[in-house]
């Protein structure tokens, strides 16, 4: 049985990367293959390499309030690529009043500080078959 590909992300200016760290670390331990790109993405550099790497799982986090730009964009571009199948998710600080939006453009969940890693591994094997 194939692995579930996840490709961690950190769009925009934000150059903090603890918590897409802690959530790496903790889908490689539930079995997932993760690939990290690393600080300051671009949207177009983020879809770009999940494509590359034939991802099943895109998880994006944003602690710069640069959200609502951002996972839009991400969204868009993995419109254009014909890549719908990809499970997008989102995370960091992030107001309650923005999730819909960002629920409505595509993104299929937002987990928020204090979410336990369980939750967010159970919820991309629930979603990934």
């Amino acid at each position: 049985m194939r692995k579930i590909r996840v490709l961690a992300a950190k769009p925009g200016l934000d150059g903090h990367d603890r918590g897409i760290k802690v959530i790496a670390a903790a889908l490689r331990d539930a079995g997932m293959e993760v690939i990290y790109t690393g600080l300051r993405q671009t949207p177009e550099q983020i879809v770009t390499a999940a494509l590359e790497e034939d991802v099943d799982v895109i998880a994006l986090s944003v602690l710069s309030g640069a959200h609502d730009y951002l996972f839009p964009r991400v969204m868009d571009l993995v419109r254009e690529k014909n890549m719908e199948d990809v499970l997008v998710i989102g995370g960091g600080i992030i107001p309650d009043e923005d999730i819909p939006g960002l629920l409505d453009c595509g993104i299929a969940a937002v987990f928020g500080p204090g979410t336990s890693t369980s939750k967010i591994v159970e919820y991309i094997q629930e979603k990934v078959k």
